[in-house]
């Protein structure tokens, strides 16, 4: 199990929200670049940035921020955040980064996730966010009537193979992981499902392993102290 250390963009700084909302934010470094580069140092094998103003503008906006960690680190990374076009991810991988998320367009336009997922193969990737349920979009501001699982479904028959399911309700409340509702998530829809939301102790990731998840996203447990990376990595790359 990969474990990706989260660094949320918004303004060029490094910060997080409490269940998306934007008017919930604290702000841990200005220095997003130096952030990757503490992540990398206690062990992290991939990070997972999250350019949280292209999400609500549906165009990426921390293409400094995004340049100056790749520039900085020798792992590789994954970015979400208003990637809604297909000269967007052109753009990104010509940067250097390795996987791009898509997240609302996957909702408003299967389509294109097929047309990129033809073209790009596994450096595309999908962001399920959902709240009770039911898909979120538009950095999490908008809710909409599709069911986490249908578009799972949707987005394996569109030839993407791996997905971030993200659980609004938890993210940034440090509330721990339901690991059966991840596992189930891949049951039904047959992708590789990374976890996100919620991871707040060593145990989380213990139970996500034992669920067979294939990778899990921490946030604020890290940048808080509540959950140590190198820990919590050693933990997840252990043999059964």
């Amino acid at each position: 199990m990969i474990i990706f250390p989260a660094i949320d963009l918004r303004g060029g700084k490094c910060v997080r929200l409490i269940q998306g909302d934007f008017d919930k934010e604290t702000v841990y470094s200005d220095d997003p670049q130096a952030t990757a580069l503490k992540w990398q140092s206690m062990g992290a094998k991939f990070l997972h940035i999250v350019d949280l103003d292209g999400a609500r503008a549906g165009s990426p906006q921390n293409i400094t921020a995004i340049k100056n960690i790749l520039d900085a680190v020798k792992i590789p990374i994954e970015v979400g955040g208003g990637i809604r076009t297909l000269d967007d991810i052109e753009k990104l991988l010509a940067l250097g980064v390795r996987r791009v998320i898509l997240g609302s367009v996957a909702v408003e336009n299967i389509s294109l996730v097929e047309d990129a997922a033809k073209k790009f193969g596994d450096k595309i990737i999908v962001g399920i966010d959902a709240r009770g349920g039911f898909v979120a979009t538009h950095g999490w501001e908008k809710s909409s009537a599709v069911k986490a699982d249908e578009l799972a479904r949707k987005i394996v028959a569109a030839g993407v193979k791996t997905i971030i399911y993200t659980d609004i309700s938890k993210d940034g409340m440090l509330s721990g992981v339901n690991a059966e509702s991840f596992a189930e998530l891949a049951k039904i829809s047959g992708a590789e499902v990374i976890a996100s939301g919620g991871v707040k102790s060593i145990e989380d990731i213990r139970a996500l392993k034992a669920a067979k998840i294939a990778g899990v996203i921490v946030g604020k447990a890290i940048y808080t102290g509540a959950l140590d990376l190198k820990v919590a990595i050693d933990e997840a790359e252990k043999q059964c």
